[in-house]
């Protein structure tokens, strides 16, 4: 009787044990009326965007570099997807060139470079054990009469407060810069103390373990550095840049936090950007001092299996009339403001499945089957639990 009863019960309690990692509802972001993030920096947002790359093998295609300037800059989007809804309704992809920062002498760049939309693709995943078919690459290469790269920036361009990730790796020769980042436009003024900004970036020329993050601007007119600016940061768990790993920026009022992999590894509450502001993912090098030049013929990429981002614009506001939270986010009730009531509360951090949040409070529509799935088979196994330890 012993001999059976103790399987049972480690059935039982290995059966609680993996349920608990799915407490949570998934639900559809239409369900949400607002979204509260984790960690020392926990805000919250109104809205949910997910762009996720991982499997697009119909628009998979390396192109050629291209090895005229301006034709480089006018070159046509490499795949019919950066014409799609999917992507023009959230990215836009560039074809500036830093001529004028040549002739200037507020800058030190040594090389012309040129933005391309034929820089950005979609690339068959090649890994051992790949856990997707495809990734966005964003590519920089110095060709012999310019260096060519890539950005794009957010169709968005009020975002005013945010919390955004990508699942990505840099790989590549040294000399290159992969970022991403929160930019203020600055219209006509090229005051350095106008600048606002919020970046993560990774210089090729780094060790592969060191990350750099900054509240711009990190230097002065006099071309000293500003300390309080930046964080170096090296990548936690003995991990490296050429990794696969989840990067978080979280943009508030008072402070930009950074996370690896769910770690927090920096925070500025220094020069904090103030005004709304737009987000930029580029691969450049322009030979100036802080990128390096890159040897003739080289390449760097940044690439990326998925974006994920929760914001407030400037026409929307944080929804903060809370009733009852999880005890690692109880603080937040102090944030109470006369604003809407936000009453289905919804979490991408303690979600299993990127994309997909999940319910903290509130309700949301349910079948049949996913009562049963959660709180049903939780009370089904703890009332079994109790039967088999008196059996």
């Amino acid at each position: 009787m012993v001999y059976r009863t103790l399987p049972l019960s480690l059935v039982v309690i290995t059966s609680l044990a993996s349920l608990s990692t799915a407490a949570y509802e998934e639900v559809s972001r239409t369900n949400c009326d607002c979204y509260l993030t984790n960690g020392s920096s926990s805000h919250y947002f109104t809205s949910h965007k997910f762009f996720d790359f991982r499997e697009k093998s119909e628009w998979v295609g390396v192109p050629s570099l291209i090895e005229n300037p301006t034709d480089s800059s006018q070159a046509d989007a490499t795949s019919d997807y950066f014409l799609s809804d999917e992507w023009t309704d959230g990215w836009e992809l560039q074809s500036w060139n830093n001529a004028a920062a040549l002739s200037s002498s507020e800058s030190d760049a040594s090389v012309l470079m040129v933005h391309s939309p034929n820089n950005v693709y979609i690339e068959k995943n090649q890994d051992e054990n790949p856990d997707s078919s495809t990734f966005l690459d964003m590519r920089t290469a110095r060709l012999r009469n310019f260096q060519s790269a890539c950005e794009f920036e957010s169709t968005v361009r009020n975002y005013h407060f945010l919390s955004v990730r990508m699942y990505a790796r840099t790989i590549g020769s040294p000399g290159a810069v992969t970022a991403m980042f929160t930019y203020k436009d600055l219209g006509n003024a090229t005051e350095l103390a106008s600048v606002q900004e919020s970046d993560l970036e990774i210089r090729t020329l780094d060790p592969h373990n060191r990350v750099q993050y900054t509240n711009q601007p990190s230097y002065t007119s006099q071309g000293m550095d500003v300390q309080e600016a930046t964080r170096n940061v090296t990548i936690p768990d003995e991990r490296d840049w050429t990794n696969w790993a989840v990067y978080r920026m979280d943009w508030s009022k008072d402070s930009t936090t950074w996370y690896i992999n769910g770690d927090e590894v920096a925070s500025i509450s220094f020069q904090t950007p103030r005004d709304p502001s737009i987000l930029i993912f580029n691969t450049w090098s322009d030979g100036g001092s802080w990128t390096g030049n890159m040897s003739v013929g080289t390449e760097a990429h940044l690439q990326i299996k998925w974006i994920e981002l929760v914001y407030n614009t400037t026409e929307t506001t944080s929804k903060r009339h809370l009733t009852k939270l999880p005890s690692y986010m109880e603080k937040k009730r102090e944030e109470k403001r006369d604003e809407p009531s936000c009453h289905n509360i919804c979490s991408i951090d303690a979600s299993l499945d990127a994309g997909d949040p999940v319910l903290l409070q509130g309700s949301a529509p349910r079948t049949l089957s996913q009562i049963g799935g959660t709180a049903g088979v939780f009370s089904f196994v703890f009332i079994l639990s109790l039967g088999l330890a008196f059996w």
